[in-house]
């Protein structure tokens, strides 16, 4: 394992209101969660933040050195959503508060709303690191883009030719309605990891190590709807991964993202539609309440200072996947309320065909070839 000073990048993320529907969180609420940050900071709480925001989800970037699940970081995350919070409210903007499910901190922002993503380790000399953040999806929308990252040669050559990836990877799968784990090592193990995450209504990759053990990516896994009982939103997952130096490059990384690829979500979180790579400046949801987007920064790491960030989607590199994904959004919105464009009635988020089969349940009756239809005058 590498040496040098132990760092935890925490990315803690939350709706707590936007303009306009669900469009765009408004500077202001930006502002009120980096004065909570830029007092933690200041107390030494953290070593360094950042705060940035895609679509209705702020994201609090944060370095410190007190580990994962850290009830100090993870109330300052509570307190800046709060303070982001009643000036959401203030403004009248648009679901104010809605992803904090609660309205006492108890320790620990996992099973109050918030997404949590967080990894420890020792400071490589260079530490580059992407975080990438969507929005309108839900966590398992990062598990084919880990899949390509972490063991798709044709995606990254290094894991073919660089010595320190050549044994692969081990990929943590989270079964989100059990609440268990299984560890996999690839690629002995490859053909059980996509039995698995290619059930993406239930199995999420949460972590991946290489085989010494060095943390290589995390991503958030809460699903409100689980936590709440009900819908609240959809789940906007965030994911971190270390780069370069017996980690994926960056270009591997970033290649994984140019297949704008089917996730659930969307509209009222009930349809599929594709995955957009975009820059801040197209980082707000749009057509149909989209499409879905994930947003990408690059950072160095430093002794705990973030340095950066650069806006890694923000290229034209990227422009035919924009292109493919605004085609594809334009194919699946013909479809309507029919699926695949609307999701099964298990995965809906919204849907009234319980109410519905409730009212014809008097109404079916047994089916033959003689069958012939009933109907009374007033239904013409």
């Amino acid at each position: 394992m590498s040496g040098g000073a132990r760092t935890t990048l925490s990315v803690i993320k939350a709706d707590i209101g936007s303009i306009a529907g669900h469009h765009k969180a408004h500077p202001d609420t930006l502002l009120a969660a980096s004065r909570v940050l830029a007092e933690g900071k200041k107390k030494g709480i953290i070593t360094d933040f950042y705060v940035t925001a895609v679509g209705d989800d702020i994201q609090l970037i944060m370095t410190h050195s007190k580990g994962p699940n850290s009830p100090q970081i993870h109330e300052l995350a509570w307190d800046a959503f709060k303070e982001a919070t009643k000036v959401a409210k203030e403004l009248g903007l648009y679901a104010a508060g809605q992803d904090l499910l609660s309205d006492t901190f108890s320790g620990n922002v996992r099973g109050l709303g918030p997404g949590v993503a967080e990894m420890e380790f020792a400071e490589r000399p260079s530490e580059p690191v992407a975080i990438f953040m969507a929005d309108k999806t839900e966590p398992s929308a990062f598990n084919l883009p880990l899949y390509k990252i972490f063991a798709d040669p044709f995606n990254t050559v290094g894991l073919v030719i660089d010595p320190r990836m050549h044994d692969g990877f081990v990929f943590t799968v989270l079964d989100l309605y059990e609440g268990k784990a299984v560890d996999l090592a690839v690629p002995g193990e490859l053909y059980d990891l996509l039995a698995l995450i290619g059930t993406t209504s239930r199995y999420v990759i949460k972590y991946i190590h290489r085989r010494d053990g060095e943390p290589a990516a995390v991503v958030s896994s809460e699903r409100l709807n689980l936590i709440a009982g009900k819908y609240i939103g959809k789940d906007d997952p965030v994911m971190a991964v270390r780069l370069q130096s017996g980690f994926p490059a960056l270009g591997e990384a970033l290649e994984a993202f140019s297949f704008p690829h089917l996730v659930a979500g969307w509209m009222r979180g009930s349809h599929f539609g594709p995955l957009m790579p975009v820059g801040l400046k197209d980082a707000k949801m749009t057509r149909f309440d989209g499409p879905p987007r994930v947003l990408g920064l690059g950072f160095n790491i430093k002794e705990g200072r973030l340095i950066g960030p650069v806006d890694l989607f923000d290229d034209i590199a990227f422009d035919e996947a924009r292109r493919e994904a605004s085609l594809v959004a334009e194919y699946m919105r013909r479809h309507g309320p029919f699926m695949p464009h609307r999701l099964g009635p298990d995965e809906m988020e919204y849907t009234t065909l319980p109410d519905v089969l409730k009212r014809l349940e008097g109404r079916f009756r047994p089916f033959d070839l003689g069958y012939k239809p009933v109907i009374k005058h007033e239904e013409l």
